[in-house]
Formats: structure tokens, sequence, C-alpha cells
């Protein structure tokens, strides 16, 4: 597959954009208020991820808080696909090492590679949401981000809680991989790769 040297310039460069180590999921809806704010026609482009599995135990490889050539292992993780059409695809992924964004077949090879040799209790799957979509229904009260003391694990972002008329948290529905439950459409990473990537 032919891609372009570089994405569209929809999304600023990664150091302009919104982040917090550990709050995947907001830092995405960020991107996606980015894109509404910026480009609107372009939202209908992207989609956010998430990455999780039944056991909530999933490989990812070229994190920045990796070490060598070791995966990462996530309970979640959360990116975002632009599918500029034409088979142009890129990867928005804030904790990668890979460039940003980066060529969805390369993050595919170099990032979640393959689950051939991946014991099943590891093997990936993926939620896609519509990033419009996405942006009016998430809803996260970052309880998840606290200890038993109720103290932070992990500083929180500077601005307000994520909140949707009716939700102040549903990051669970997004997490599951349980097509029955949530939003968007849930894939194998071998049904992503055949519709999104390349053969692993």
């Amino acid at each position: 597959m032919q891609v372009p040297a570089s994405a569209p310039p929809v999304l600023p460069g990664r150091d302009d954009c919104c982040y917090t180590s550990c709050y995947c999921e907001e830092n995405v809806w960020k991107l996606c208020e980015s894109i509404r704010d910026r480009t609107p026609h372009h939202l209908e482009e992207f989609y956010a991820i998430f990455l999780s599995n039944e056991n909530r135990m999933i490989p990812i490889w070229k994190q920045q808080c990796g070490k060598s050539e070791d995966p990462v292992i996530w309970d979640y993780h959360v990116i975002l696909l632009h599918d500029c059409g034409d088979g142009q695809r890129f990867i928005y992924d804030l904790d990668t090492v890979l460039p940003f964004p980066c060529p969805c077949d390369t993050y595919i090879k170099e990032a979640l590679r393959s689950d051939h040799n991946i014991h099943k209790d590891f093997r990936r799957k993926l939620r896609l949401i519509p990033a419009d979509e996405y942006l009016r229904t998430f809803a996260s009260d970052r309880s998840h981000m606290k200890d038993a003391n109720n103290d932070w694990r992990k500083p929180p972002p500077s601005y307000p809680c994520i909140k949707t008329p009716e939700f102040s948290m549903n990051l669970d529905d997004f997490i599951s991989m349980d097509q029955r439950v949530g939003y968007g459409t849930v894939y194998t990473l071998k049904a992503f790769t055949e519709r999104f990537g390349i053969s692993v």
C-alpha cells in the first residue's frame, strides 16, 4: 500500500497536543475535540480506538515507557485512527516512540505486531468509535485513577472531567470488548488488520 510521506495537516504536532500521562482516553478525546474545533469537516474521517481484551492485559510495543524491544502490558490503551480515503490511514498515539502520526500499516507492524505467537490471554481486540460519537458519548470522573485511600495514582489533567448530559462515568463501556455493550464496533486484531492495515 502506498502512503504519503506525511498525513494531512489536520492536527498539531505532538508537542502541541493536550497530553496527560496515563490518561490516554482523555488525550484522544482532546485530539477529537481539536479536530472538531479546527477542521470540523475532517471529523468524520477519524475514529477513537480502544485496545483491550476480556482480561485487560494487552502487549503493545514501541511505547515511550517501554524498555528496549519489550512490549508494555496495558490494561487498555487508546489511539486515534485517521482514514483519509484512497487507502491512506494514519495512527495518532501520543505514547509511542513511532512517528506522530504513523502510517497505519507501520503502526500495526511495529506496535501491534501479530497475535499468532501470543498466548490467548493476551490477544488484542479493538473497539472503533467514530470521533463525533466519541465526543458525544464518552464520560470519565477519573475514579479509576484513585487508590483505596482516594489518592491519585497519577496526577490528573488540569481541565475539568469530561461528562455528558447522561453520564459522568462510562469508561468501562469503552474498555469492554463485548459488542453487546458500549459504542462503536469491536474487531479482533486480525479483522482490524484485514480492514485497515496489512496481513500479519
